[in-house]
């Protein structure tokens, strides 16, 4: 009997209560996310995700239940890098603090959405053109490559090229309304920079969409499996921004760690065709990967400048 029907309506089942409480309940109103309160929400979505797999392990086996969580790991160590790239757009846009998890919340559905058809896209097209294989695993090496010597992220919202299109088509507010995404001025309607930030969120994360889930295809092209661990990993997104925001400068190494595992994967990738890493081992060796650059950015301090 085949268990995948039962998976797809159990994962989501729990996926549409989880965002109902997040939202009905505990996000109703704009607020300032506390550390505890992110903190629960974060330890809410881990658990989730691993009684998930759980679910996998006595539903297909052993083999997919590792595929899963290596898959989570993965998109959940690129989603850390990724939240450097928010601060900076938050900031940018000037963004208060209490609205910055409705932002978040609508970037993370429109991620959702994304991913779907990105994921069955890049699974069709792995099956209909094996050569793809090895554009994807390019495209990680150089990625990774790029990210562990690149000093600094460098985003400049302003110039994104989908804000810039719209905005000459829309007018654009000079201020925020509240939560509004869309202001009355006069006798037209305008955008507000609320909608501004939503954009370019959105923007941002099909960028780095197109590192995820090259990154997560190296290991299993099983749609289910893929996108499960995506979507689990992109939902604790939000609670891990404000868990992490203002301790980001402790990782310091941590982007280091998810650029060797970007090139890691990606040579996965070239090399399927001459040896198979199995999937345990990659599951280790990843795991290993962010423990070292974790444990290394605790115990390696940056130096305070000298006193003149």
């Amino acid at each position: 009997m085949d268990s995948r029907p039962v998976l797809w309506i159990a994962f989501n089942l729990v996926v549409a209560a989880l965002l109902w409480v997040d939202l009905r309940i505990f996000n109703r109103r704009a607020h300032v996310v506390s550390f505890k309160e992110a903190a629960l929400w974060s330890v809410v979505w881990i658990m989730t995700a691993l009684l998930f797999d759980v679910g996998i392990y006595y539903t297909l086996g052993s083999q997919k239940a590792v595929e899963f969580l290596t898959g989570y790991i993965i998109e959940k160590s690129l989603s850390v890098d990724n939240l450097f790239v928010f601060i900076m757009i938050f900031a940018y846009f000037g963004l208060p603090e209490r609205i910055q998890p409705k932002i978040l919340h609508w970037g993370i559905l429109g991620a959702l959405a994304m991913r779907f058809v990105m994921i069955f896209a890049g699974v069709a097209l792995l099956e209909a053109f094996h050569w793809v294989i090895y554009v994807f695993g390019a495209l990680l090496v150089y990625t990774g490559a790029k990210m562990m010597f690149e000093t600094e992220h460098k985003v400049e919202p302003g110039k994104n090229i989908v804000l810039r299109a719209l905005k000459k088509v829309l007018p654009f507010a000079e201020h925020y309304d509240g939560e509004s995404f869309f202001v009355k001025n006069g006798a037209r309607w305008c955008a507000t920079p609320l909608f501004a930030t939503l954009v370019v969120i959105e923007v941002s994360d099909l960028v780095f969409a197109v590192d995820s889930i090259p990154a997560v295809l190296a290991i299993t092209t099983d749609p289910f499996i893929v996108y499960t661990s995506n979507v689990f990993a992109i939902l604790g997104l939000r609670a891990l921004y404000f868990l992490l925001a203002g301790t980001m400068n402790l990782f310091r190494y941590l982007k280091t760690g998810v650029a060797v595992v970007l090139c890691y994967v990606g040579v996965k990738m070239l090399a399927v065709d001459f040896f198979k890493i199995p999937v345990s081992v990659s599951l280790a060796v990843i795991i290993g990967i962010l423990a070292v650059s974790v444990l290394a950015s605790l115990a390696v301090r940056p130096a305070r400048p000298s006193a003149s």
